[in-house]
């Protein structure tokens, strides 16, 4: 994240300096992903006073630590549930929830299927090492199929969830991917996500060099993201204008593409909004 000490540093308000140095590991693509959201909010019309960041438990989750909102730093796999409550309490305020992997696919799972459902006004980003990075290496829900891990020292035999695909069938109206190997449009689809209202889940593809690189023999972190970033296509829209389908994240085994962008989104009634609206007019 730079120099954040320097008083000229992009979005210095919004960090807390005296938390710094950050204890993600050296290469590790958290910080780039939070610099990008730092820089998104500083586009956005938002009252710094009315932006709230929720997160769980996990390498991603220590952010809310290092931002300088009204945050919250909850429990594993309880964000979505935290936030919701907060929303229903407060619904003129905008949440951003940032979660992990295993944190959201995993633990998690149940919670983020119903606030799809709901379509509540949570901007989800959900940032995908495609490992447990805190916790000891585990295999999560994300993890490329045949990739090792700690409780997969020969390599993971499960089938990974698209987790766009389940958000969008579980009712989400947005949805984007973006990577840390291109952090100005990150950058982008993270401003997008944020003015969108109802559910919104923003897959932010980052590296581990750690947990995952070392265990797969993936080089340096530099190699890591040089090859996210080689794989990455941005998403164009369909000339007949009909929404895109959601294409493989290339998380199965196959060097496929990773379809990057904004990949489906769509309005629809606000959980909260309805809510009370029901509750004013039951009153009169």
């Amino acid at each position: 994240m730079g120099n954040l000490g320097n008083p000229t540093v992009q979005g210095k308000e919004y960090l807390r300096i005296k938390k710094l140095p950050h204890i993600w590991c050296p290469g590790c693509g958290n910080g780039i992903i939070i610099s990008a959201l730092v820089r998104a909010l500083e586009r956005l019309p938002f009252e710094h006073r009315d932006l709230v960041v929720v997160s769980g438990i996990g390498c991603s989750s220590r952010a809310s630590g290092y931002l300088n909102f009204n945050t919250f730093h909850t429990t594993h796999g309880r964000a979505l549930a935290y936030a919701t409550g907060l929303k229903m309490a407060r619904p003129e305020l905008k949440i951003i929830v940032i979660m992990g992997d295993g944190d959201c696919a995993a633990i998690g799972g149940n919670h983020f299927i119903h606030a799809a459902r709901r379509n509540i006004g949570l901007s989800a980003i959900v940032i995908n090492n495609y490992i447990y990075g805190m916790t000891g290496g585990q295999h999560s829900p994300l993890t490329p199929r045949g990739k090792k891990a700690s409780t997969a020292p020969e390599g993971t035999q499960e089938r990974p969830f698209d987790l766009l695909a389940l958000g969008r069938a579980a009712g989400a109206t947005f949805g984007a991917r973006g990577t840390a190997a291109n952090p100005r449009q990150l950058e982008r689809l993270i401003a997008r996500q944020v003015k969108h209202k109802g559910f919104s889940v923003l897959e932010a593809l980052s590296v581990c060099p750690t947990s995952m690189g070392r265990r797969n023999r993936e080089g340096s972190a530099v190699d890591m993201l040089r090859r996210l970033k080689e794989r990455s296509v941005t998403l164009r829209k369909r000339r007949d204008g009909k929404e895109p389908e959601i294409l493989s994240a290339g998380f199965s085994g196959r060097e496929d593409k990773i379809i990057t962008g904004v990949l489906f989104a769509r309005e629809e009634p606000e959980y909260s909004e309805e809510y009370y609206r029901r509750i004013k007019e039951e009153n009169g």
